[in-house]
């Protein structure tokens, strides 16, 4: 194990969540918040940068990395990250205990929106937009942006990105991962502004703007405001962030695409199709059965449109409280909080793509078992998925469940009944946000003890990291020296 590289690559990044800082920092001298409120992001940067300068004293011997090297500085930075954010949130005392301020900023870092704040309104300018920044930095991930400003040797960066990235199959649109993360760093930045300018000029407020955007392009769903979306009572913020709910969930190697104007290789994504087959065909069950309490059949499209929009892309947002809903309805959205977005997107869950190959993996044993000689390939966009990608996702998969049975365990003995118990874990290791019954969008985390949200902090990361970099942070064997 490169001890050394591991060392300086992670406080290279606390430099950068450091830098980040500035901006609560000045929000707080914009509105007036006092000298209080400007002092304790100065004292957290202090602190940040001290940490950051220790880590980096230790130069590396070897720039080498390999895959394991790779894996262990993600999950490491996300740890030291989300550790070092929640401090504004408890030196200021808006959030006392530091376990419920890890555990907000591990939902923020991670997308998952999940809060345990019971007066979000309540607290500074500075610290709300701190909140909503989070997810706009956790969307994309804190190593890309790191691989997009610092020079780094493709040889090694590749496994950090590939650690990072969500999804089954990483690649890079250039040759080179520096630019191939410049590129996605763009992109997420251009459409984060196109929502920011759509939403200013429909009069939504701009600083409302602003945290939405963030919230929306890291498929978070923090709010500023109690009520979330549903305060704005407006369609056409309800209209524009759907529609950026959806793009936001979308690979942004097909963004890409379109800019290169291969359009054809877009359209023949299979994943697109059966991620956009997926919202439609959800939105209208959902609308045809809510119908009947909502009296329109507009209005149950309109919250059935939102909110099917908010759960698979895992953002979150709230504009109706689904846990009324009738058993059918909550039974499609914990499907959509399973299924989650596309591979290579903000979001989380398993991945469209994951599920596919699933599907595609099990009808295939199916087949075998009715005709044993039969020689079948698993194909996506028409193309063979080699055997080791197919074996990664089914034991992906094995490993999700596992974690999902263990931690729905140990969540329980807070004795809230199973429906709020196992979907808070859905909710958190898809990075979701809104669960069901006491956890439900109209509640939050609060009444969990800090046993179960340390459970549910290490959910989050594990989902939004996709199982193997943590795993693979606290297996002995990785910490072995080989080099």
């Amino acid at each position: 194990m490169n001890y050394r590289m591991i060392s300086s690559t992670v406080g290279k990044l606390l430099m950068i969540e450091a830098l980040f800082m500035t901006l609560p920092f000045f929000i707080s001298f914009y509105y007036a918040e006092g000298i209080a409120s400007s002092s304790v992001y100065a004292m957290v940067m202090v602190i940040i940068i001290a940490a950051g300068v220790i880590l980096t004293a230790f130069k590396p011997r070897h720039k080498r990395i390999f895959a394991k090297e790779g894996f262990v500085i993600v999950a490491l930075s996300w740890i030291l990250v989300a550790l070092f954010g929640a401090l504004p949130f408890y030196i200021s005392g808006a959030i006392p205990n530091f376990t419920d301020a890890f555990f907000e900023t591990v939902s923020g870092f991670t997308t998952t929106g999940a809060s345990i704040l019971t007066d979000i309104e309540s607290l500074p300018k500075s610290l709300l937009f701190w909140r909503s920044f989070t997810h706009w930095i956790g969307g994309m991930g804190v190593i890309v942006f790191v691989l997009a400003i610092l020079p780094q040797k493709d040889t090694r960066s590749m496994h950090i990105m590939r650690a990072e990235v969500p999804g089954p199959i990483v690649g890079k649109l250039l040759s080179k991962t520096t630019a191939t993360a410049r590129i996605l760093y763009l992109l997420y930045t251009a459409i984060t502004l196109l929502e920011t300018f759509i939403l200013y000029i429909g009069k939504v407020p701009l600083f409302d703007s602003i945290t939405l955007a963030f919230s929306t392009a890291g498929t978070g769903g923090f709010s500023i405001k109690n009520a979330s979306v549903a305060a704005y009572d407006s369609l056409f913020v309800e209209i524009v962030l759907s529609l950026f709910m959806i793009l936001f969930g979308i690979n942004f190697n097909l963004f890409y695409l379109i800019l290169v104007r291969q359009i054809k290789r877009v359209l023949k994504s299979e994943e697109l199709w059966v991620y956009l087959s997926i919202i439609a065909a959800s939105t209208l069950a959902i609308a045809c059965n809510i119908m009947p309490s909502v009296k329109t059949f507009g209005l149950a499209l309109r919250h059935a449109g939102f909110t099917v929009t908010s759960i698979i892309s895992t953002t979150g947002f709230v504009t109706a409280d689904f846990n009324k809903w009738p058993t059918f309805s909550k039974c499609i959205l914990t499907a959509l909080m399973i299924v989650g977005a596309m591979a290579g997107s903000t979001g989380g869950g398993l991945k469209t793509a994951r599920v596919i190959m699933l599907f595609k993996s099990g009808f295939r044993e199916i087949r075998r078992a009715i005709h044993p000689g039969t020689v079948k390939c698993i194909k996506l966009d028409g193309a063979v998925v080699d055997k080791e990608t197919v074996s990664t996702v089914n034991s992906y998969f094995t490993l999700y469940m596992v974690i999902i049975a263990v931690s729905t365990i140990l969540v329980s003995f807070n004795n809230f009944d199973f429906t709020s118990t196992f979907t808070a874990v859905i909710t958190c290791i898809n990075n979701v946000g809104p669960a069901f019954d006491a956890f439900g969008p109209k509640s939050n985390f609060s009444a969990l003890s800090d046993f179960s949200k340390i459970v549910l902090s290490a959910d989050m990361l594990i989902g939004r990291l996709e199982i193997f970099p943590m795993i693979i942070l606290f297996s002995p064997s990785s910490w072995k020296k080989n080099i």
